[in-house]
């Protein structure tokens, strides 16, 4: 039997997991009973926004000049913040097939996903999808395809696989062009651990591409990064669906049950060895994902007596899903205002809000999170140099000498009347012009130095808006750079908000403060008293707002009489909103915290 393991990349939208349904039900793995669209993308969150979340890996057969061919393929995610599941999914294969949508032609994500299964030397077939539409133009596409990456345009094929049209030939080709999997370069067991999620039932379950040797079930495995043992309970193969089986061999794909009930006893990358014969050296694994965004999450609710507590369940809910979702990081946190939580890292803000969810559906968990930020390097006067991911956590400012924000390198594809607003919008968040490429007469490629804190909040909105949905871009992080920034404390009521603190540039300090202060005064409730808003740089305040008291009439009982009377009540009432300012607190809605997320005006 000859083996091809490949995956599928594309731009978000370009019919990946369309194209996915269709080669399950042209090898028979699915019937017409059986089949509905998006197969593979079994959360449902993945089915109701309809993007892919999470790499899915299947394996079906098909015949091709009279031979068997066992197909692996794995359907990846499109979004810049999943890119760390496409080049984790680039790993386990020998070839991808680049799918690029002929309505649209080649998008960001499109040129980075080619170039990450590039650098991974993988054979790349290149595929114009959606060819049955009436605004297709695959010609077009096609040379667009040989400009940016030099494959010849009479190779792209094209297919729809709406309609199935053109996939009998995708099957072909993928039997033909790619190549079989490299031969075993020793005869001990290695097969490496590509993701892994929590059963409740079950344990850890860990998801495996066999390199050498051979698994079967009953064996004793070793995990070469921890050292701990186990014994081989189940296995299964996905064809979509789940089947048992009783061994793994050589360059097949599945997954393990090895009663591991603990999360930290695997590792997603680790290498799986035979313990009574181990081999020596371990697989290369995965390079640790560069996390770009940090937020806090806590508990929304208050802890009930006799139940276990929010905080703990939030952790249960996180390390499950960090067994599941390896690209973000959590470590625990204390605040004031919202008590304990955990400080997390994630890989974009998409990225964020689909972790938000899936803690929020997935662990049962309320959650209350807080304005994103980057991570900055602070130079201090005695030479070291430190990394923090939230404001609250600067240095005193007279021991530092310097503050460096990360730098992303922005690739942006637009039609050609749009570029001079979109010059306009990266010169507005601080970019650097780097270059500016043709791709075709009615599309073109801008690449801008811009710093990450810009971007994060509402770029990719703005972007949109501009373009009129037509404008993508792509971005990864080059270096850090000194600037003038500084870091804005929030005080309610005279007390600092370490919650609501944030870093940016001086020059647009006063305006994001107005901004901020403002959507508090909203979102805070009027109290007895008058409550103050400021926004300071150091010990210098530069924008203020006031939320004014509500005020009982004390005079309502007074008929008439002399007016010493009213002012002497006037008198009381001012003394004790005075007493009641000096030892009241203020309650900050959580509601609150959501609104500063969009820094727009």
């Amino acid at each position: 039997m000859h083996i091809r393991n490949f995956c599928i990349i594309a731009h978000i939208d370009h019919g990946k997991s369309t194209l996915a349904d269709r080669l399950l039900q042209a090898t028979n793995a699915v019937s017409a009973r059986e089949a509905r669209a998006q197969i593979l993308d079994s959360m449902d969150l993945e089915r109701e926004r309809g993007i892919t979340i999470k790499a899915s890996a299947v394996t079906v057969h098909h015949t091709y000049k009279g031979e068997d061919f066992e197909l692996n393929f794995i359907d990846t995610p499109g979004h810049v913040d999943f890119t760390y599941e496409v080049s984790r999914a680039l790993k386990a294969c020998e070839g991808a097939i680049l799918v690029v949508d002929s309505t649209q032609g080649v998008q960001a994500q499109t040129v980075a996903n080619a170039y990450l299964a590039v650098e991974a030397n993988l054979t790349i077939i290149p595929v114009i999808n959606k060819i049955d539409l009436p605004a297709a133009s695959p010609d077009a596409v096609a040379m667009e395809i040989e400009q940016v990456f030099g494959f010849p345009a009479e190779d792209c094929l094209l297919v729809s696989a709406k309609s199935g049209r053109g996939i009998a030939e995708l099957l072909d080709r993928v039997c033909e062009r790619f190549p079989a999997p490299k031969p075993a370069t020793t005869k001990q067991l290695r097969a490496l651990v590509f993701d892994a999620k929590y059963d409740d039932y079950r344990g850890v379950v860990m998801y495996l591409r066999i390199f050498d040797g051979c698994l079967k079930q009953g064996d004793k495995i070793r995990l070469m990064g921890t050292g701990r043992t186990f014994f081989v309970g189940e296995m299964l193969r996905y064809t979509p669906f789940p089947q048992k089986t009783k061994s793994l061999d050589f360059s097949q794909v599945g997954s393990a049950c090895a009663g591991m009930k603990t999360l930290g006893d695997v590792r997603v990358g680790d290498t799986i060895t035979l313990d009574n014969d181990p081999a020596e050296i371990a697989l290369e694994g995965y390079e640790e994902p560069k996390q770009m965004v940090f937020c806090d999450f806590y508990p929304a609710t208050a802890d009930e007596a006799g139940k276990k507590s929010d905080f703990e369940q939030l952790r249960e809910a996180i390390e499950k899903l960090s067994l599941n979702d390896s690209s973000f990081t959590f470590e625990t946190q204390h605040s004031e205002a919202l008590g304990f939580g955990f400080r997390c890292g994630f890989l974009g803000l998409l990225h964020m809000d689909i972790v938000q969810e899936r803690l929020e559906r997935e662990g049962g968990v309320a959650i209350v999170q807080t304005a994103p930020t980057v991570s900055y390097m602070i130079g201090l006067s005695d030479g070291s140099e430190v990394e923090i991911h939230n404001p609250a956590d600067l240095p005193d400012g007279s021991v530092i000498q310097s503050i460096r924000e990360p730098i992303v390198k922005i690739d942006i594809i637009c039609p050609s009347e749009n570029i001079g607003d979109l010059m306009r919008l990266a010169e507005s968040r601080r970019g650097i012009f780097q270059a500016h490429e043709m791709i075709s007469e009615t599309r073109q490629i801008l690449r801008y130095e811009i710093p990450l804190a810009e971007i994060i909040y509402d770029f990719y909105d703005k972007l949109k808006s501009v373009t009129r949905g037509y404008g993508t871009m792509d971005y990864h992080i080059t270096c850090y750079r000194e600037d003038r920034l500084v870091k804005v404390s929030i005080l309610v009521n005279g007390e600092v908000v370490e919650a609501l603190s944030l870093m940016c540039h001086r020059d647009n300090a006063e305006q994001r403060a107005r901004v901020i202060l403002s959507k508090l005064k909203e979102q805070i409730e009027r109290h007895q008293f008058e409550i103050p808003l400021q926004a300071a740089i150091g010990g210098k305040i530069i924008a203020r707002e006031s939320i004014k008291s509500m005020r009982k009439n004390v005079t309502a009982k007074c008929y008439g009489g002399d007016i010493s009377r009213k002012r002497k009540l006037l008198e009381k009432q001012k003394e004790g909103k005075k007493r009641m300012k000096q030892i009241g607190s203020v309650s900050i809605p959580q509601a609150a915290f959501m609104a500063i997320l969009d820094q727009g005006d």
